[in-house]
């Protein structure tokens, strides 16, 4: 098989996918403390939590009611999925990474919207990556370690909690739990795997930071949502670790 071929095919999976979270992202972008939204701004229900459009009856409205594109959700998700299947090749730990894709997109949406990372997303993403991981340790040709990806899960959510007790402001409980799944994700791969997709999203965080404190759009204070980071650096170092795996 060419090696474009999974990468293709998983380029088509993301888009497919990515094209039904907007939706969701806007069920979900809501302050912390608030209900998802079961309403549009214009007070027609919303059915379900799939789909291009919050609400029906609105879609032409969907640019006043700040309901994420579905083009650039769709792109994000098929260009993640594409660059996940050209560096893991045809190994059966390539569908974990492609089922967990998808809400990892969703969850960078949701917290650069309102910095929140919801339970109902972090949590069972690190229950579904350890139990999915779990299944392709079982099959042939795969690369990684199912208890390496545990101890990993363990790990970074040890560190991610022991900086949000000492750094509250700065460090969310909600990238506590995101920390769980992506050690799973990681320490698939192996500890050096893990520590650079940890440290490649600290960097990737302090980066932009930096960043905005130099255009003056942020003070030394000012909170950024983290989660993103946290995602795109576990991406990065899942990228090479599947290369070098």
């Amino acid at each position: 098989m060419s090696a474009g071929v999974p990468a293709a095919v998983a380029a088509l999976w993301g888009a497919l996918v990515g094209a039904l979270l907007p939706r969701a992202a806007y069920r979900f972008a809501v302050p912390s403390g608030e209900h998802w939204r079961d309403r549009c701004p214009n007070g027609h229900p919303i059915r379900g939590w799939i789909g291009r459009v919050a609400c029906g009856a609105c879609a032409g409205e969907a640019r006043r009611m700040h309901v994420p594109a579905a083009v650039p959700v769709s792109l994000v998700t098929a260009l993640t999925c594409a660059a996940l299947a050209a560096a893991t090749g045809t190994r059966p730990e390539l569908a974990v990474w492609l089922l967990l894709a998808p809400a990892g997109v969703l969850l960078a949406v949701v917290d650069l919207r309102v910095q929140r990372l919801p339970d109902p997303l972090t949590l069972p993403l690190a229950a579904a990556a350890l139990a999915l991981l779990g299944l392709a340790a079982l099959l042939p040709e795969h690369a990684g370690h199912w208890l390496t990806a545990l101890y990993g899960a363990l790990a970074l959510g040890a560190g991610y909690c022991a900086l949000h007790l000492v750094n509250p402001a700065g460090m969310g409980f909600g990238d506590v739990k995101l920390a769980v799944g992506m050690g799973a994700v990681l320490g698939w791969y192996g500890w050096s795997t893990l520590l650079l997709g940890t440290f490649a999203g600290f960097l990737l965080g302090a980066l932009y930071g930096g960043a905005l404190v130099v255009v003056r759009r942020a003070g030394r204070r000012t909170t950024i949502p983290f989660g993103p980071f946290l995602l795109a650096g576990a991406l990065t170092g899942l990228l090479i670790g599947a290369y070098a795996a």
